[in-house]
Formats: structure tokens, C-alpha cells, sequence
């Protein structure tokens, strides 16, 4: 299953800016806790920390944003899942640790959509297939050509994450097989790029956009970045099948009462609003959005469903 023609537009802002709540009906009274559920420096902790500043005066509390890493997102998940759903204990989901994950693992301690209150999308980042700059490859198409003829080995940041699952689609919206070859990280998988170990790699835009040793021959959003115009989007090589974003947004426990996660997403969205944050969002590949509380709860489910469809027609399975 894709996303909806809706969701994706709201995620790239084709559609009108929802009205924010003119006073919200809750406020906290005290700092609330953004649990991001990851390592600092990664782009899941950069828009983590973006949101946080930005909901802190429509909230009139401080956003405090607390690192649980481990378990590819599911410790700190599941820390927010078993929290109570009074707004203050609130996480950083995203579709590793709530798709993907619970697509590849039986070990995920969590109902990534029973055990939730979605609150509202931060951004929607493209991922990218790229090859060495200096390489043979230069186009997708020349890389799809390769595959069918021979070895192609393409790495990925690990076994059942996201660039796994993405190689995967690749594989099967081009009807290739490219031998896929795990790391630890985006950044082994590069330096092994560099080095002519491996052919390529799919990772998020932020992670690899900006190192000029590298060739993006693709982009997995429905349209072109607005940074990268020159880079095709899969879908203009008929591609579609592989449009897949790495979507960031908020939740909280489940059961949290509506003007709760009411007041929660309006002060994301005013945030979110700011120009520097829409400037900033701009260098990680991700347009504005509009999504409502609603679209991100829909998002979430149907990511669920395809990711599982994915990983069991794929027989991917996590560490």
C-alpha cells in the first residue's frame, strides 16, 4: 500500500494551511519531555530539537528533548508508549520506529498504532540512491541496466532499517536483484562507496546530499527537492512504486484526551510556521506541510500496512 494522494500532498504543502486553534484549551504546567528515541547528531535528534524550539512559547514551557536511543528507535518509543497521556511525556515517531520496525522485528514491545496518540508530522524527508560521483553509473537507468546484466551491491545502514526496505522496493518496482550489503551506519556504507567495495546506497537526503564525492541519480518523493532541482524524482523513471519518504513527526501515549493533542499540534504547526524553521526544513529535502492531526494518524497507518506488506513479501527480518 503507498500513502494517500492527500498525504503526500499535505506532506509536501500542496494543500492550504490548516486554521490553528485560536487558544488552545490545555496548556502544561510544566517542561515537557520530547523523548527522540535516538543517538544526538542524526536527523531524527536535528528535527527533534527544531520542533521542540518551536513549540516552547505557543506553549509557554520549556520542550525538553531527552535522547533514548537503542533498539532502532523502540526503547524510547516504548518508554513514551507506558508514559501518562497528560502531554508531558511526548515522542519523536518516525518510520523506523514505527513502521519499519515493527514490520521487521518480533521483538518490538509496542502497537505502533494501538499504543499511540498521533500529534502531528514535522517533515517528510526524501531519501536518495546514490553512487560514487567518479563512478561508471550516472543515471538510474544505467544502474537498473547494470543489475540486470550482472553484480550490483548496494549497501544500507543496517538489516531492517529503512535504506533495507527502500533497496528492497527498488528491487521490485525495477524487477532486479541487487545484493544488498549492511552496515552500521550511513557513513561506513559511503567510505566503502568511495572505495569501490560497494556500488551504492539509499539513505536520507540530509545524510548524503551534500557530499560532493557522491552522484544522486534519484529522489524517493512524488516531485523534485527544492534543493536538489537538478536530481529526477523515481517517479519520472515510472518508478512510482518506490515513492517512500522518511517521515518525523510527534505522538504521545495513547489515550491522551483530543485538547490535549489539540493544543500539542497547534503549537508544532505554529512552530513549524516560523520561516527560519520553513528555511531550515528546505535543507533537509522537506517542503512545508499542512497535515492535520487526523492526515498524521492516517499516514502512520497506512506506513504500518505497506511496511508489513514490504517486509514479509521481501522476508526481510531484523536483527
Amino acid at each position: 500500500m503507498t500513502l494517500s494522494r492527500r498525504a503526500l500532498l499535505s506532506a509536501t504543502g500542496a494543500l492550504p494551511a490548516p486554521a490553528l486553534l485560536a487558544q488552545p484549551a490545555w496548556r502544561p504546567n510544566r517542561p515537557v519531555r520530547l523523548v527522540v528515541p535516538f543517538t544526538p547528531g542524526g536527523t531524527t535528534d536535528l528535527l527533534g530539537r527544531l520542533a521542540a524550539r518551536g513549540m516552547e512559547a505557543p506553549l509557554g514551557q520549556t520542550v525538553i528533548v531527552e535522547n533514548r536511543g537503542g533498539a532502532g528507535g523502540a526503547i524510547g518509543s516504548d518508554l513514551v508508549a507506558k508514559s501518562a497521556p497528560d502531554g508531558h511525556v511526548i515522542v519523536l515517531s518516525n518510520i523506523a520506529s514505527q513502521a519499519i520496525g515493527p514490520a521487521v522485528s518480533k521483538h518490538i514491545p509496542y502497537d505502533a498504532v494501538r499504543d499511540f496518540t498521533p500529534i502531528g508530522l514535522i517533515a517528510a524527508v526524501p531519501s536518495a540512491i546514490v553512487v560514487a560521483a567518479d563512478g561508471p553509473i550516472r543515471t538510474l537507468p544505467e544502474l537498473i541496466e547494470r543489475a540486470r546484466a550482472g553484480s550490483v551491491r548496494f549497501g544500507s545502514t543496517g538489516v531492517g532499517t529503512s535504506s533495507h526496505a527502500k533497496l528492497e522496493l527498488l528491487n521490485r518496482a525495477a524487477g532486479v536483484q541487487i545484493i544488498h550489503a549492511p552496515y552500521r551506519g550511513s557513513a561506513p556504507a559511503v567510505a566503502d562507496i568511495l572505495g569501490g567495495q560497494i556500488d551504492g546506497l539509499i539513505a536520507a537526503v540530509p545524510d548524503v546530499g551534500r557530499n560532493d564525492r557522491l552522484r544522486m541519480l534519484a529522489v524517493t518523493t512524488p516531485e523534485r527537492a527544492t534543493r536538489w532541482p537538478e536530481v529526477p524524482s523515481v517517479r519520472e523513471h515510472g518508478l512510482g512504486t518506490l515513492v517512500a519518504t522518511n517521515w518525523f513527526g510527534l505522538s504521545g501515549p495513547a489515550n491522551m484526551p483530543a485538547p490535549v493533542a489539540d493544543a500539542l499540534w497547534a503549537a508544532l504547526a505554529k512552530g513549524l510556521a516560523a520561516p527560519d524553521t520553513v528555511e531550515r526544513l528546505l535543507d533537509f529535502g522537506a517542503g512545508p506541510n499542512n497535515m492535520t492531526r487526523q492526515d498524521y494518524a492516517a499516514l502512520i497507518a497506512s506506513e504500518v500496512t505497506r511496511w508489513a506488506t514490504v517486509a514479509r513479501e521481501a522476508n526481510i527480518q531484523g536483527d
